[in-house]
């Protein structure tokens, strides 16, 4: 853990240092809290300030991630609404006993609660699975009263819940993009999804 003094309010925060390590040459200038009061972001918590833009990909959308370690075990999500570079609104949060499907689609679910109704974006996800299980197979899942040619739908809740979502929401539009594959917004939705495992 690596200690810097917020220029805002003069107070002393500490960001973990393979935040940092990602990110060479950035350092936080403010405080969560205060940085949290200057975006008037709608979260659940914060993740360090925001890095540089230092990798690349797109820079306007929903950005979303989770995982388990192991799978299944503890895990947590994260979820960041970028406009331009700059962050609109963050989510995370964490379950003391899940799965890495769980924890995309419960992402993807509150990555959709950031974005005003009726705004045109793209909601970005590095789990191919769960973007698929929106876009191609839930439509027929739900034809057949959710279940599958088969057997059951995995995740059933969290399935029938994004599907309602998006389907009730065509401004926004699903896309799968490989993960750690340089794009920034990805890796800081990466690090939302990890804050569980800092305490």
């Amino acid at each position: 853990m690596a200690t810097f003094t917020c220029e805002d309010c003069g107070k002393e925060f500490t960001v973990a240092d393979r935040v940092l390590d990602r990110y060479s040459g950035w350092r936080p200038r403010q405080c969560l809290a205060c940085r949290d009061r200057s975006r008037g972001a709608t979260t659940r918590g914060s993740a360090a300030s925001t890095p540089p833009l230092a990798l690349g990909g797109p820079d306007t959308g929903v950005f979303t991630d989770g995982g388990a370690s192991p799978n299944p075990g503890p895990g947590g999500w994260g979820a960041v609404y970028v406009v331009n570079g700059e962050i609109v609104a963050e989510r995370y949060g964490h379950d003391p006993s899940t799965t890495n499907n769980r924890m995309e689609l419960t992402a993807l679910i509150e990555g959709a609660s950031l974005v005003p109704a009726g705004t045109r974006v793209t909601v970005f996800s590095d789990s191919n699975l769960a973007v698929r299980t929106l876009t191609e197979w839930a439509a027929g899942w739900a034809a057949r009263g959710w279940k599958r040619k088969t057997g059951p739908v995995e995740n059933l809740d969290l399935v029938r819940e994004a599907y309602r979502i998006y389907s009730s929401r065509p401004e926004l539009t699903l896309e799968w993009v490989k993960g750690h594959a340089g794009i920034a917004w990805n890796e800081y939705a990466d690090e939302l999804a990890n804050r569980w495992r800092e305490g």
